[in-house]
């Protein structure tokens, strides 16, 4: 990482007036002016032209503070100073190489740089990549910006997306403008935006799916960013399109979920393919996606998802962050009434059909985003890869952008399950693919303990994350692997924290980090949850365990599963096994106890 040079005080007298003067030019009070007087409230949305796209913003904001409540600081800071309009602020502190303060922390993740002190004094970066879709030539562009200006490394995210590390204080203007000159964008990746859109990663080349998401999630994403009053939210929002192919987006765990579907001949509606719109998703606070009754054309997911997010900007809560997400404004309203209030932003009306007449969805391989696959496409294959803890070192990434350019289409595919995918290889160089993959240091015939392991960033780089779940779910794996054989594929989701970046309730195995009172110490350890899963085997996990030592999960997972193949029906998954016992049932295995 380049270190930051030293400041003569007569260039930090020049930056510190700088700054001034831009903070006065905004009418903010100065960074370190603990006596500032209180800013003067923002202009009331009546006094902007109509054509502001942060007028309907101001406008809700007014009507919640109207009806009697108080807008929470992020709220405030919305209101105060728009967040893409910081870059001079950006700029100065970036020659001073002193990282943002207060508020302009949550500022900045509007342009996906995310302050990540204590657990790291850096930024970290998280792109926008629709569908989880990287040229060779940008994966390359991102292994140079991963080693000039981060720690040398990129993670794999659970929403098909990248994340740069390590960031100093002195380059975060750097990243932006290398990453824009690859023709990509951090640009609302952070915050109260609309998050990375995730779509089927096999999307255009399964021999399964039922519509190609790829246009979708582009024609969307553009949409997006051209339209400046879908930035600044309650909260952040997901959106996830499922084209009906073998590997899931887990579409029905996001605040808008489209899922391909076909209607036959002989129904209500024309015979064709169309999406199912699913609204609210938000597992970490127990809740599934719930069909919103209609049946959308391809080319009406666009203006309906559009029509959602504006009435979530003009009645989410913004006097409450917890309350602050799509699933609770339907718990208020409910179903109907949001679809009536999203009616008058669409073009035409909506759809409304019945579940019932579309056809059952194809099935989900839950290996599918592991190993060598045939394509739609005759005389193709793809393969996935998988990296040790979802992470990339620049020399592996900038590899397999090579790989992908010379021997496939020069495309990655990013998945939900934190891994990615080298896509279009002719079948007679698959073996030889396969090897110069394998030479990087990366797998492709993972075991299914190791292609189900998903863990977010944990607290070696987030600040509510309680346990460093990365390394506990490789000590997991590397434990598990010589002693136990599976024969049917397992999910184990390690997270941080409550915010659930690894759905941890929708996994086989969900682990959600604590702390562990040890009586003269404190320790890391998880509460356990079993039996959750998404699509066809749908469900919240239930918790049989909590408090359990990280050093001592992997022995006691161990229990858990030789219970299960000693114990299961024939050719039964550790899902179905899991939900045909009880809590108390499942938790004597623990202990290696028998069932009853």
């Amino acid at each position: 990482m380049s270190q930051n040079a030293a400041f003569t005080e007569d260039q930090k007298e020049y930056l510190e007036g700088f700054i001034a003067g831009l903070a006065r030019k905004r009418g903010m009070p100065l960074p370190n002016d603990a006596a500032a007087a209180p800013k003067p409230p923002a202009e009331p949305a009546s006094s902007r032209p109509s054509s502001d796209p942060i007028t309907i913003h101001i406008a809700a904001q007014d009507r919640a503070v109207a009806a009697g409540g108080k807008l929470v600081p992020e709220e405030l800071a919305k209101r105060e100073k728009n967040p893409f309009d910081i870059w001079d602020e950006m700029a100065a502190n970036a020659m001073a190489g002193r990282f943002p303060k207060g508020l302009d922390v949550f500022r900045h993740k509007f342009h996906g740089l995310f302050y990540v002190a204590p657990n790291q004094d850096a930024f970290m970066l998280r792109l926008r990549l629709p569908g989880g879709i990287v040229t060779a030539h940008q994966a390359t562009g991102l292994a140079e910006i991963a080693e000039h200006f981060g720690g040398g490394y990129v993670d794999i995210t659970t929403r098909a997306n990248l994340q740069i590390r390590e960031i100093g204080a002195a380059h975060p203007l750097d990243v932006l403008m290398a990453i824009d000159e690859l023709g990509l964008t951090s640009r609302g990746s952070g915050a109260d935006n609309i998050r990375n859109l995730t779509g089927s990663p096999t999307a255009g080349i399964d021999p399964q799916e039922l519509i190609d998401t790829r246009p979708l999630t582009r024609a969307l994403y553009h949409h997006i960013l051209n339209h400046r009053e879908l930035y600044g939210l309650p909260r952040k929002f997901n959106i996830a399109l499922d084209g009906g192919g073998r590997v899931g987006v887990l579409e029905d765990t996001n605040d808008i979920g489209f899922a391909a579907v076909r209607v036959g001949p002989g129904k209500p509606v024309p015979e064709g393919v169309y999406f199912r719109m699913l609204l609210g998703g938000l597992t970490g606070h127990s809740a599934f996606a719930q069909d919103s009754g209609v049946l959308l054309e391809p080319r009406e997911v666009v203006p309906a998802a559009a029509a959602i997010v504006r009435v979530f900007i003009d009645h989410g809560d913004r006097t409450d962050r917890k309350k602050a997400r799509l699933k609770y404004l339907i718990e208020r309203w409910g179903i109907e009434k949001l679809m009536a209030e999203a009616a008058q932003h669409m073009p035409g009306q909506w759809r409304f059909a019945a579940a019932q007449i579309c056809e059952p969805r194809g099935p989900i391989d839950r290996q599918a985003h592991v190993g060598i696959h045939p394509q739609a496409q005759p005389g193709f294959c793809y393969i996935g890869v998988t990296a040790r803890a979802s992470r990339l070192d620049a020399a592996q990434l900038r590899g397999l952008a090579e790989i992908a350019a010379r021997r496939g289409s020069g495309t990655l595919r990013l998945t939900v399950w934190q891994n990615l995918l080298v896509s279009d290889i002719p079948e007679p160089q698959v073996a030889d693919t396969a090897a110069e993959i394998e030479a990087l240091g990366l797998a492709i015939n993972a075991s299914p303990l190791r292609a189900g392991l998903v863990a977010c960033t944990g607290n070696a780089g987030c600040k509510f994350a309680l346990a460093d779940t990365k390394r506990h779910a490789l000590a997991i794996a590397d434990y598990l692997e010589p002693r136990i054989a599976l024969d049917a594929p397992l999910n184990i989701h390690l997270t941080g924290c409550p915010n659930s970046c690894a759905q941890h309730y929708v996994g086989d195995i969900g682990l959600l980090a604590t702390k562990v009172d040890l009586g003269d110490a404190e320790a890391e350890g998880y509460h356990l949850i079993v039996g959750g899963g998404s699509g066809a085997e749908l469900g919240l996990g239930r918790e049989i365990a909590r408090d359990i030592p990280a050093d001592a999960l992997p022995a006691r997972l161990e229990t858990l599963l030789r219970g299960y193949l000693g114990h299961r029906e024939a050719g039964e998954s550790f899902h179905a096994f899991a939900n045909r016992h009880s809590v108390e049932q499942l938790a004597q295995l623990l202990t290696a106890e028998a069932l009853s």
